[in-house]
């Protein structure tokens, strides 16, 4: 039996942790922007990260989120838990992106998706106790949702690429 309220709790802070970054861009412009990795670039002269993540869309994340799961009357440590191994999962992402020769921003289903869900669903698996099928269950959902809501976004022209 899955848990529906508690992986309407991980979807919600997984949105907050993935947009927050995102409507940080939007009001702030380039205002702390420094990307994460200060611009070094790794063994295959490519940039670890890329330009796109920067420091103020960890803070951000990290602090929306914690903040978020107060909001919904969650420990606040779970939202940290949460932004934290989303955004551990976004810069997987990005490095294994990085490696394949694909630009900061460049749209890889399932690789955009999958480690910034699943990583965070397994790490609150004990915290909430959720089953194997939650997580499935968190992982699919927000894999359908981030697709479907990213190109909506990129068409209002809040996202500069969908994912």
């Amino acid at each position: 039996m899955l848990h529906a309220t508690l992986i309407l709790e991980v979807l919600v802070l997984l949105a907050v942790a993935n947009g927050s970054p995102i409507a940080a861009k939007r009001i702030m412009g380039d205002y702390l922007a420094q990307p994460l990795d200060g611009g070094l670039m790794w063994f295959d002269n490519r940039p670890l990260f890329g330009k796109s993540k920067t420091i103020r869309g960890i803070i951000v994340a990290l602090a929306s989120t914690t903040l978020a799961a107060i909001l919904i009357g969650a420990p606040w440590t779970l939202g940290l838990i949460v932004g934290t191994t989303s955004m551990a999962g976004d810069l997987v992402s990005s490095f294994t992106k990085r490696r394949l020769g694909l630009a900061p921003s460049a749209r890889a289903t399932a690789l955009d998706q999958i480690p910034e869900s699943l990583l965070p669903a397994l790490a609150c698996m004990s915290l909430l106790g959720l089953t194997g099928a939650d997580v499935m269950a968190v992982v699919l959902v927000f894999f359908a949702g981030s697709v479907i809501l990213s190109r909506w976004l990129h068409r209002l022209g809040v996202r500069d690429q969908p994912h």
